[in-house]
């Protein structure tokens, strides 16, 4: 089989799929998959956009890559539009979303130190956070499946339970130098944490001379309405990290921060050899030219009502089948009432994609460009996908 050649390191749908189209893929054997996984929150606009497409095309016939050792105009321009569009002054461009929270945590340590606090390193994260796969982001994570086996864990970082302020607040040393927290645990099982939560984050930091980041590497990128899940709060970060929906597909990440966040970061001190490559940046600068398009934030909050509202219908029509609905816009989760590997396959079966997490969740994160007539496509598949479930449970028993 052509896996042998490849790690074993994932568990795969045995699925191949050939093409997409919008919020459609297409298997080899021309079967139709409405696709509410969307790579894990990455295929923001669907698949195959065609102002996407094309802009990836006009670069693709000027050039690919040059390095960081010149100056990349699409770097500059769409720096300036996420600045703009932020409470960021600096950009600094990535390849995913782990290297987007690698700069961020950088970013964080060395701050401290330019200010003459070199002791302050340990950056104050949640138990069910998921921030990557490096040494320093499954550290910063805390959780023991992704350690085992890697080595001692990459020191620095301290996990509190999720939510609770005076775990944090217990936390901080003269040793501590930010707090990092996704707005909505997504890996952890689509756990949103409050506005109060947050804004509290964002006080104790100010108090205790510490930098607030947030990963919005799932949340951000218009996932929840709002172009970044942190702005429903109030509360605004130092330091930001990006990736998934804003390349649309294409490998693109970014770490965000205020100048002053960024203040330590000299020439030298962090790189990329791929990153903000020409193609990369022609393509996120085309993913924004839609998602900050007039309205279609809206219709992101509008259609995630329509299917946030059927939703909850299935979970009132099928309580032996779904324990509960969580999550903001169009980043929601459902919480299965018997194992969700079994409702998983159950939605694969009716052709519809999700995505697993913690806590017995199945992610459902279609593409932002879904319609309401698609929403509802995808509960009438998720329902015949419960009606199996339930049928086969009443056979076990039977």
């Amino acid at each position: 089989m052509a896996e042998a050649a490849l790690y074993d390191t994932y568990s795969r749908a045995p699925l191949r799929f050939e093409r997409g189209e919008g919020v459609w893929l297409i298997s080899e054997t021309g079967e139709r998959y409405l696709d509410f996984g969307a790579g894990v929150a990455v295929t923001s606009v669907g698949h195959s956009h065609p102002h996407v497409v094309g802009a990836l095309k006009e670069q693709a016939d000027k050039v690919w890559h040059l390095s960081n050792i010149y100056e990349i105009p699409g770097q500059e321009t769409l720096a300036k539009r996420l600045t703009d569009a932020t409470f960021a002054d600096k950009v600094f461009f990535t390849n995913s979303g782990a290297e987007a929270l690698e700069c961020a945590i950088k970013t964080a340590r060395r701050y401290q130190f330019s200010k003459g606090h070199p002791e302050r390193f340990h950056i104050i994260t949640f138990e069910g956070a998921f921030h990557g796969r490096t040494l320093a982001t499954i550290a910063a994570g805390g959780q023991e499946k992704y350690l085992e086996g890697f080595g001692p864990k990459a020191p620095g970082f301290d996990q509190v339970p999720f939510g609770d302020l005076d775990a944090v607040r217990s936390a901080i040393t003269n040793e501590t130098a930010a707090i990092l927290i996704e707005p909505i645990q997504g890996e952890g099982g689509v756990r949103p944490a409050t506005n109060e939560f947050l804004k509290a984050l964002r006080a104790i930091c100010d108090q205790h001379g510490l930098l607030l980041i947030f990963d919005e590497v799932q949340t951000g990128m218009g996932r929840t309405g709002k172009l970044f899940a942190h702005e429903w709060s109030g509360a605004t970060p130092d330091i930001m990290a990006v990736a998934k929906g804003i390349g649309g597909g294409f490998p693109l990440g970014a770490c965000l921060a205020t100048a002053e966040a960024a203040s330590g970061m000299k020439a030298g001190t962090h790189g990329s050899t791929y990153g903000g490559n020409p193609l990369a940046m022609a393509v996120g600068s085309a993913v924004l030219d839609v998602i900050l398009a007039e309205g279609f934030l809206q219709q992101v909050r509008d259609v995630s009502l329509v299917f946030r509202q059927g939703l909850a219908s299935l979970k009132d029509r099928y309580p032996d089948i779904i324990e509960d609905i969580k999550g903001e816009g169009l980043l929601l989760g459902v919480k299965a009432a018997v194992p969700s590997s079994e409702l998983l396959q159950a939605i694969r079966d009716a052709h519809l994609l999700g995505v697993p997490a913690g806590d017995n969740v199945i992610r459902l994160l279609p593409p932002l460009v879904v319609t309401a007539d698609e929403a509802r496509e995808g509960l009438a598949r998720l329902e015949r996908a419960a009606e199996s479930v339930r049928a086969a449970k009443v056979k076990k028993t039977a």
